[in-house]
């Protein structure tokens, strides 16, 4: 049924069913968690799969069943709230999969609208990874608006760090990461070990490109931000976004003006 059909009383019964099910998961989930696996025998893991889903014919579907099978709930899926297409396949995966969105404090208010219906609609686990500082606290020590003078420090201190923090507890972690996003991202692997962070990374749309997130959006009933529709085909931090022009690469609205086109968190 779809949800312009539904009573308000059929939405309200629908939301506490989905309240329930997500508490219940919570409650169960650290009983479904092995032990972490330590670095040596994750990266044996990630060189492995790395040769396994080399050829071209590789699917995500592929892919995705052997994360869930391989790591299960010790895996996270980083979301930027662009669209729900990435939690949406790795859900049919791994029920109520941990979402991480990294709430820096300078995003869009389409974009908090998009994390909160997420939340609200769909089977995954939203959690939110926060800076060490507030915006207020980060202007007080380094100026207010870093992020036009020193991009870089700034995406270092409200992504990168806390990002990094948080993965400590996982085995694993699923990217929107796109070979057709751009010159820096064209050659992006199914599987790789991500040194820095010590765990294994998986780019579970790689092969996909923009048309097919959005058709796949569209076909499924999926919530994409509406500032995609608006010109914004990737959505970073308010601050640092821009529209991009028709034929342009589509992350040409980052960080404008800058020589810089990742933020640091896949570098």
């Amino acid at each position: 049924m779809a949800a312009a059909s539904l009573t308000l009383a059929e939405r309200r019964e629908r939301q506490q069913r989905h309240d329930a099910e997500r508490t219940a998961h919570l409650a169960e989930r650290e009983h479904l968690l092995s032990p972490r696996r330590d670095n040596t025998e994750l990266e044996a893991i990630a060189h492995e799969a790395e040769a396994r889903f080399g050829p071209p014919e590789t699917t995500s579907a592929e892919v995705l069943a052997w994360v869930a099978e391989t790591f299960g709930l010790r895996t996270a899926v980083a979301c930027s709230m662009a669209d729900a297409v990435l939690p949406a396949v790795v859900a049919e995966h791994i029920d109520w999969v941990d979402t991480l969105f990294l709430d820096t404090g300078y995003h869009f208010s389409e974009t908090l609208g998009t994390r909160d219906a997420v939340e609200a609609s769909m089977r995954l686990t939203i959690v939110d990874v926060l800076p060490l500082q507030t915006v207020a606290e980060q202007d007080a020590e380094h100026g207010a608006e870093l992020h036009r003078r020193e991009p870089a420090l700034c995406c270092q201190m409200r992504k990168v760090e806390p990002l990094t923090r948080t993965l400590a507890g996982y085995e694993a972690w699923i990217t929107g990461v796109r070979r057709d996003e751009g010159p820096t991202r064209a050659d992006t692997p199914w599987v790789t070990w991500d040194a820095k962070n010590g765990l294994v990374k998986i780019n579970a749309l790689a092969s996909w490109t923009f048309d097919e997130v959005l058709d796949y959006a569209r076909d499924h009933d999926i919530i994409v931000n509406p500032l995609v529709n608006d010109g914004y085909p990737s959505i970073g931090c308010a601050p640092c976004t821009r529209r991009v022009a028709p034929g342009e690469d589509p992350r040409a609205g980052r960080w404008a003006g800058f020589d810089k086109t990742e933020c640091g968190l896949h570098t």
